[in-house]
Formats: C-alpha cells, sequence, structure tokens
C-alpha cells in the first residue's frame, strides 16, 4: 500500500486524526476531504484544516449543505437537544451521513486518482448508529466499485477497537499527545479534553484514563 493514494474523510476529531496518522504511515500519498453541512460547531472545520496544515496533507472541504436540510438533528441545529432516549437512537445521529461522505470522498478520490478510503468509523465504542457498522462499510465498498467501475478499498483502523485501543494506536504512530491537544471531539464545540460532560467527551476521556493505567509505571 505505501506506493498508493490514500483519500481521508477527515472531522478534525480524535478517531479522524488518528486515521490520516494511519494513512501516512501506510500511504505513499494522502490527502484529506472534510465536509460542511452547517454543522454546529463549525470550528470542526477550521480545526480539521489546521490539522492538515500542519501535516502537509491537501485538504478538500466539500459543500454538503442539503444534509441538513434533509436530517436536522443536534449535530447541525442548536434548538436540539443532545440526547439518547431509551430504545432509540441519540439525536446526533445524521441520517445518510456516512453514505454521502464515503460517497463524495470516492468521486473526489477517483479525480484524483486514488483508490484508498480511510474512515474512522467504529462498530465497538459507538452509539449504534447503523452507518458505523462493517457490514454497511462492506455494502457500500462493493457498491462504489459498481457504481463507478474503479477498485476503490475503503479501510476502517478503528472498527473492531474501543476507545482505549484508538489512544494505543495513536500512541503507537506517535501522534498522543498531538490527537489529545489538537483534536476537537467535544459537542460543545471545545478543542482537546472538550468540556468533560457531553457523550463524546465522556467516552474520550474514559478512553484514555483506561489506557492510561494500562501503562507501566516508571
Amino acid at each position: 500500500m505505501k506506493k498508493e493514494k490514500a483519500v481521508v474523510v477527515f472531522s478534525g476529531g480524535q478517531d479522524s486524526t488518528t486515521c490520516l496518522f494511519w494513512a501516512k504511515k501506510h500511504f505513499a500519498e494522502v490527502e484529506a476531504v472534510t465536509f460542511d453541512y452547517n454543522q454546529r460547531h463549525r470550528l470542526e472545520i477550521d480545526v480539521a484544516a489546521s490539522i492538515a496544515k500542519e501535516l502537509n496533507v491537501p485538504h478538500t472541504v466539500l459543500d454538503m449543505s442539503l444534509l441538513n436540510q434533509l436530517a436536522p438533528n443536534a449535530l447541525t441545529r442548536s434548538d436540539i437537544a443532545i440526547e439518547q432516549k431509551e430504545g432509540q437512537l441519540p439525536s446526533t445521529f445524521v441520517d445518510g451521513r456516512n453514505l454521502l461522505f464515503l460517497s463524495f470522498a470516492a468521486v473526489l478520490a477517483k479525480q484524483k486518482g486514488a483508490r484508498h478510503l480511510v474512515t474512522g468509523v467504529c462498530e465497538t465504542d459507538f452509539s449504534g448508529y447503523p452507518d458505523c457498522r462493517d457490514v454497511f462499510i462492506k455494502s457500500l465498498n462493493v457498491t462504489l466499485n459498481l457504481a463507478m467501475d474503479y477498485e476503490f478499498v475503503i479501510h476502517t483502523p478503528l472498527m473492531w477497537l474501543n476507545k482505549a485501543e484508538t489512544w494505543k494506536l495513536a500512541d503507537e504512530l506517535g501522534a498522543l499527545e498531538f490527537v489529545r491537544d489538537k483534536t476537537l471531539t467535544c459537542y460543545n464545540g471545545i478543542i482537546a479534553d472538550g468540556c468533560g460532560e457531553c457523550p463524546a467527551c465522556v467516552l474520550r476521556k474514559r478512553g484514555f484514563e483506561q489506557y492510561m493505567s494500562q501503562l507501566p509505571t516508571t
């Protein structure tokens, strides 16, 4: 894979930044694509651009504002509370998001001569989002190849990792402090350790503490 080119679906958060470092290790050329869907905190786009620039990765921002019109949710509307009711998907779930993001990323990748797509979806530590499942990714991979008559490979380095293992991967890639200090995962738009209270921050913090507790003491 080291001689080939990859496009990373990139939000500037913990998971996608870890995937960006992973891609830089495994591919000769790496580009990043970020989607502007009128997300609740547009700082996310600025953070993604800043990280891509620091890592010398070409970065494209695509307008996906139509998604906000089609699927109102807590990630795009400040008047919708971030919550999860028993038996229901969290209010942060955006219908069709990963389907559209990966499809548009594939179109971009083909134009740039890249056959590899990298995304940070995960079926281990997730909130039940159907478009984060391995079966969906495999299905979409086949569909994209058929739709464009082009041999894409969708890579999901985090698919079977919990958050502690994701921190471990970042550490192994030499990026633990970078990911901790410069990414934006918080639903309330606070960089690094975040607000500490939203579901994303709780998951991130718990994983970090679990990983750090496993390290040998000196």
